[in-house]
């Protein structure tokens, strides 16, 4: 049965830098914390099951830290795929669900950490240069078709390059719709959108 499936759960060591990649049942994850370390034993993600949420403690490569986050306990147990983001770069750090789409998450996980390693960070260069001059190519054509928009109702916005993503704001409410920029899927993801809409604050 469907709901028989175990999840796969996966994640970097910002110690050794492998990939950690385990599954547990719904009723594993359900019923009592867990605890999945990584093999070098430097670092482990916990998850802990609060009713209907969850609290996590991710280890995160890309900045070093550990991130404590909760989401919904649907979303967790039942989603196809979901990914929990470093909230110092935006980047994922931590992928939960099937099988085949946790194993995609975290190849791209780790091909970003290669390219992050490969190119260090000085300033004003970008995660992936190719990428991210072919997002902006992207987000360049959407705009020349008036296909930017907010839903507080402004076609007004501006934009802000980071390191490895664009963030486009409304020029009205202050609303952010973050564009990641760092692999080929984010620009394949971007390829298939025709318009953008920044969610509002209004």
């Amino acid at each position: 049965m469907e709901s028989e499936k175990p999840r796969t759960i996966a994640y970097l060591c910002p110690s050794c830098r492998q990939l950690v990649i385990v599954q547990r049942s719904r009723f594993q994850l359900a019923a009592a914390d867990s605890r999945l370390p990584c093999p070098c034993g430097k670092s482990e993600l916990k998850l802990k099951p609060l009713g209907d949420r969850f609290e996590a403690e991710i280890p995160c490569a890309f900045c070093g830290r550990s991130h404590r986050v909760q989401c919904a306990a649907a979303d967790l147990l039942d989603r196809r795929a979901m990914a929990f983001t470093c909230a110092a770069s935006g980047l994922p750090c931590c992928a939960v669900g099937e099988e085949a789409q946790v194993y995609a998450a975290a190849r791209r996980m780790e091909e970003t950490a290669d390219q992050l390693s490969g190119e260090g960070e000085e300033k004003g260069t970008f995660l992936n240069e190719v990428i991210m001059h072919e997002v902006l190519s992207e987000l360049k054509d959407i705009a020349a078709r008036g296909g930017i928009s907010c839903t507080c109702g402004s076609r007004e916005w501006s934009l802000k390059v980071d390191h490895s993503a664009v963030q486009l704001r409304c020029a009205r409410c202050g609303g952010v719709l973050r564009i990641p920029a760092a692999c080929d899927d984010d620009l394949e993801d971007l390829c298939c959108r025709t318009t953008l809409t920044i969610r509002g604050r209004e």
